[in-house]
């Protein structure tokens, strides 16, 4: 993070501890997806249940650890295994760059980005996530770097 985005997700934790989980999370909602699903209710109310099943202390948690988390960039081409990397055109939480600069770095992955994604693809594109994915292992157990 950003000392900007360090900042705002202190901010947010305040507001968590404050009880504000769920209206963190709404004000958050149109960021984390593509623009074409800022009024998904569904998937808003998936976000929801997460938060629920995760509570406030374990939003903390996570927070935390992210805020906390290393720069892994100078060992990503430490990775010997098959990898794929998976993000949507909009995801402005991990930009395309950043992914594109993950994939580079990691001898050998794929880099897949889906349209009209966001941050969420397995909820914006769940047919495109299962595709991907679905390629992405048939490629690695018929070249057998995969092995069931």
């Amino acid at each position: 993070d950003t000392p900007e985005a360090t900042a705002r997700r202190c901010a947010l934790m305040e507001r968590a501890r404050r009880g504000e989980l769920r209206a963190v999370r709404e004000e958050s909602f149109p960021e984390l997806v593509h623009p074409s699903r800022r009024d998904d209710a569904d998937i808003l109310k998936l976000v929801h249940a997460q938060d629920e099943d995760v509570g406030i202390e374990g939003y903390l948690r996570q927070q935390t650890a992210i805020i906390a988390r290393v720069d892994s960039r100078p060992t990503l081409s430490a990775i010997r295994c098959p990898t794929l990397v998976l993000t949507g055109d909009a995801d402005n939480t991990i930009p395309n760059a950043f992914s594109k600069e993950m994939a580079d770095a990691i001898a050998g992955a794929r880099l897949v980005i889906l349209e009209r994604c966001g941050h969420l693809p397995q909820a914006e594109q769940p047919e495109a996530t299962v595709r991907a994915l679905t390629e992405w292992l048939g490629t690695e157990v018929v070249s057998g770097a995969r092995t069931a």
